[in-house]
């Protein structure tokens, strides 16, 4: 693994296990302990990926992931760490635009995994674009893949970067219904048990943004008992 990772954690044994792993599959770690300082950093160096915790000194995880998502020139995957068990943390997260996310006590082995899928997910990502139509055009709804934007009826949509590849994966694929498992392998890149839930909030929190009246969607319609499908009229 080539990369160039900035692991941001104020816990110096979580900091340097996570760093030792990382080394150990050849990537070239960075690693700062202070919120501000790192934030310093990503000013000023391009980064791979950036693990973050979100409680740091001085500056905290959530405000550096909005501040890379609104500076991004090129586009930094974030994984989010965090002890806390509040829920409304972790949708904050990804609401201001993490990929993913791990809750304290995690295994290293899962951490590892979690970066792999993410590297996967960005490599792909960018072979899309490369080989396929950037542009996908849906009953007054508009994916463009190449700056990552999505216009609904004339308003240009807030997305983060998960809910922008469920959609464009939907998309992809009118008409065929993918179950939970399936989303978390081909959108998340994994596919363990228990974490099903976390495909059941991006639709909703995408349908929230998306449709006009999310209780009666347009475009991601469930199908009960088998998971979700994208009904849309190519133009």
């Amino acid at each position: 693994m080539n990369k160039k990772i900035l692991i941001v954690e104020d816990n110096q044994d979580i900091a340097d296990l996570i760093k030792l792993h990382l080394s150990d599959m050849g990537a070239q770690t960075f690693v700062e302990h202070d919120g501000l300082k790192a934030w310093q950093h990503l000013e000023k160096n391009q980064y791979d990926m950036v693990i973050l915790d979100i409680m740091l000194p001085s500056m905290d995880g959530l405000e550096i992931c909005k501040k890379i998502r609104a500076a991004d020139a090129v586009y930094t995957p974030v994984l989010m760490l965090t002890s806390r068990t509040s829920e409304m943390d972790r949708v904050l997260g990804l609401e201001l635009g993490a990929d993913d996310y791990l809750t304290k006590p995690f295994g290293l082995m899962e951490l590892m995994a979690r970066v792999k899928a993410i590297f996967r997910r960005v490599e792909a990502m960018q072979n899309n674009t490369e080989k396929k139509s950037v542009h996908l055009n849906f009953n007054g709804l508009s994916i463009d893949a190449s700056c990552r934007q999505v216009i609904c009826e004339g308003e240009t949509l807030d997305l983060t970067a998960k809910e922008f590849d469920l959609l464009q994966h939907f998309a992809s694929h009118p008409g065929q219904v993918f179950n939970r498992i399936q989303l978390l392998d081909h959108v998340w890149g994994y596919s363990h048990d228990g974490y099903e839930h976390t495909v059941n909030a991006h639709i909703n929190r995408l349908r929230g943004k998306l449709e006009p009246d999310p209780r009666h969607p347009r475009f991601i319609k469930t199908v009960w008992g088998v998971g979700y499908q994208f009904i849309g009229q190519s133009t």
